[in-house]
């Protein structure tokens, strides 16, 4: 077992904030289990590796013997964190967050260790639900407006007259409320959720209980640098994504993003990302091509198993530097229900195919020369395919996106 200041040199680096710092240090040296937060409010679908460098932090937690508290927040979705927001999120559905619920859950287990006892999910609806107006009143009590608006996400949009709804102004005393249901020791986020862990803190003291040690982890860059990685931004690597859309995805980040992605996607410790950190240095070109390669392998085998990471790197070589069609293309059978006298768009074949998130981005892609039907580019985004030419169609979005069709009429 690590001592207690091997563990927090572990659990310390790759982080951003600790507060504090010497209270971490005390309580890992009590020997006992720690318990530890992170909440995830099941507001998508995917989870991607900006997500994922969290819950990396939290595995490694588990691995040194502690307790992983996840809360699926399915209360709070409803109020939608504000956190980097410059607008009010949209209400969700009751089954829309049951259903990314299940999803995030499925995901996840690819992440935290969920055999033994050291890992508890929970969800908020737990004590959230049964909040009266006199426990709301209460709650509310306990902090003031004007600690509310020293949020930046607030007196950002506020100054930029974008309304801000009031149930927003709670979100960060529901999540502080989370961190006293669960007498939480540490509590994990991403640096734009600092404000509401300090907010656990601030409750968890009013209520006798010990304060939480705030851990934050950095935002990771999405694929393309610059902003955060975000579905919405198409910037995204999913962690249920397949092998060679991972692999090739992780080829296309520019060269100066690696030392973040080796520290940050990995699941490597401090030493091995100081080593790799220390070679990107001083590598030549060609070099850097072969630890980019390097990355792409670690990662796709940390989600898809040992080996899948070279196959993913063979199958690679063979579509973009010998220009050979993948060997596994995924197939997606189109009804007849979805034609239209007969023909069908090819902006919404995309769509059904899952090459595309919608029928509008389908002919978008179509419109900027990106898209192939058997190897021929489809220059008009109304193009239509008949009934009788779909079988057996090889469609092609960009570099990476295949997908044959069946018809059965």
């Amino acid at each position: 077992m690590p001592t207690p200041d091997e563990q927090f040199r572990t659990l310390r680096a790759g982080t951003v904030e600790c507060i504090r710092e010497e209270d971490l240090r005390e309580r890992l040296a009590t020997g006992r289990p720690l318990r530890v937060k992170l909440g995830i409010d099941p507001t998508a679908s995917d989870l991607h590796l900006g997500f994922a460098v969290v819950l990396r932090k939290l595995r490694q937690f588990q691995d040194l013997g502690h307790t992983a508290v996840l809360i699926i927040g399915d209360f709070t979705a409803r109020v939608g964190d504000p956190s980097g927001r410059s607008a009010t999120r949209p209400q969700l559905s009751t089954a829309e967050i049951d259903g990314h619920a299940r999803t995030y859950l499925d995901q996840v287990q690819r992440i935290l260790d969920f055999d033994g006892d050291r890992i508890e999910v929970r969800r908020n609806s737990e004590w959230l639900d049964g909040l009266d107006m006199a426990r709301i009143l209460e709650l509310t009590a306990r902090v003031t407006v004007a600690q509310i608006l020293e949020r930046n996400d607030f007196a950002q949009r506020m100054a930029a007259g974008s309304p801000v709804a009031l149930m927003e102004l709670l979100y960060p005393l529901l999540q502080g409320l989370d961190s006293v249901e669960v007498r939480a020791d540490v509590e994990l986020g991403g640096t734009d959720q600092l404000f509401n862990i300090l907010m656990g803190r601030h409750l968890q003291a009013q209520a006798g209980q010990t304060p939480q040690v705030v851990l934050t982890t950095p935002l990771l860059e999405g694929i393309h640098g610059g902003d955060k990685m975000s579905k919405s931004l198409g910037n995204y690597v999913g962690v249920a994504e397949p092998p060679g859309e991972q692999f090739g995805k992780l080829m296309s980040i520019p060269d100066d993003l690696m030392g973040q992605y080796f520290a940050l996607t990995t699941g490597w410790g401090p030493d091995e990302v100081e080593s790799v950190t220390a070679e990107l240095a001083g590598a030549a070109p060609a070099e850097r091509g072969a630890l980019k390669r390097r990355l792409a392998r670690t990662v796709v085998d940390l989600y898809h198993g040992p080996g899948a990471g070279e196959a993913a790197e063979g199958e690679f070589d063979r579509v973009f530097r010998d220009h050979a069609r993948p060997t596994d293309v995924p197939e997606v059978t189109v009804d007849a229900g979805e034609l239209r006298d007969g023909r069908i768009e090819v902006g919404k074949l995309l769509h059904l195919a899952g090459l595309t998130s919608s029928n509008k981005e389908g002919r978008r892609q179509i419109a900027q020369g990106g898209v192939s039907v058997d190897e021929e580019r489809i220059e008009d985004p109304q193009a239509t395919l008949g009934a009788d030419e779909l079988d057996g169609r090889l469609l092609q979005v960009g570099k990476r996106r295949w997908a044959r069709v069946r018809h059965p009429g």
